[in-house]
């Protein structure tokens, strides 16, 4: 039975998830080198959408992919110290050799391999348990969003920017990442306070999808790229995990995560 409308693109996206959920999961338990090489090759995939979008040339997209994949590989085995010129190097790699948008470029290439970074940090710092709680805040929220959206509907969020995202999708968000944080907190794994940083994370999560869509809208194309069937690219898919481990980075001193969840 053939689905329309609202929910046409179901079954594609039901099918690519499923085959990254099972590569992350494994990889997210490995951790170590498999984990960094994962992240490692998303990184250096998302520099080439980006830089594709915005008009480059293949042969110097794919230099700054393989650059930048590099450079985080060597950042996540070096002292963090050392690791952060590297992860800077690409975006001033592309803003020398770049054509066009060179300053739209700039901000976003650093903001993916900070957030890449931020999640293999994650990862060896705080175990698998930690960066399951990121992956679960993100996904949730995507999910509650994609189906309340369009069995709810209601007011567009920011209709010129991105079409489909409502304010019931939004709040959905919300209120998902909060019962992850419940479920946290119940099972003892943190105190209360994991629930109010959960909501804030898929807050963050749901900007850096409202920021991929205005790089999209800027650029004039609907996906980043065709890399994932019923997702468009990986930017498109990975756009809130970048939000949310980017905001992580960021503010983990603030709160003294994960301690800062704590009682």
């Amino acid at each position: 039975m053939a689905l329309s409308g609202n929910w046409d693109d179901l079954i594609a996206r039901l099918g690519s998830a499923a085959v990254m959920v099972g590569i992350g999961l494994v990889a997210i338990w490995i951790g170590g080198w498999v984990f960094l090489v994962l992240v490692a090759l998303i990184v250096g995939a998302m520099i080439w959408e980006l830089a594709r979008m915005i008009g480059a040339e293949q042969k110097l997209a794919l230099g700054l992919a393989g650059l930048a994949g590099g450079c985080l590989f060597v950042g996540g085995l070096i002292p963090p110290g050392f690791a952060l010129p590297l992860l800077m190097a690409p975006a001033f790699v592309g803003l020398s050799q770049l054509k066009n948008s060179r300053a739209f470029f700039m901000p976003f290439c650093t903001a993916i391999l900070l957030a890449g970074f931020g999640m293999v940090a994650l990862r060896g710092n705080y175990g698998m348990t930690w960066l399951m709680w990121l992956v679960l805040v993100v996904v949730v929220t995507d999910v509650a969003g994609y189906f309340a959206g369009r069995m709810i509907g209601g007011p567009k969020f920011w209709p010129r920017v991105s079409p489909k995202k409502t304010w019931s999708g939004t709040v959905a968000g919300w209120i998902g990442a909060a019962l992850v944080g419940v479920i946290f907190w119940q099972v003892g794994a943190s105190g209360a306070n994991v629930i109010g940083v959960s909501i804030a994370v898929s807050m963050a999560s749901q900007m850096g999808d409202i920021a991929e869509s205005a790089m999209k809208r800027r650029s004039g194309v609907k996906d980043s790229s065709h890399l994932i069937p019923g997702h468009g690219g990986l930017l498109d898919r990975f756009d809130g995990m970048l939000g949310a481990a980017l905001f992580l980075l960021l503010v983990e001193q603030i709160i003294a995560f994960p301690a800062g969840v704590g009682p």
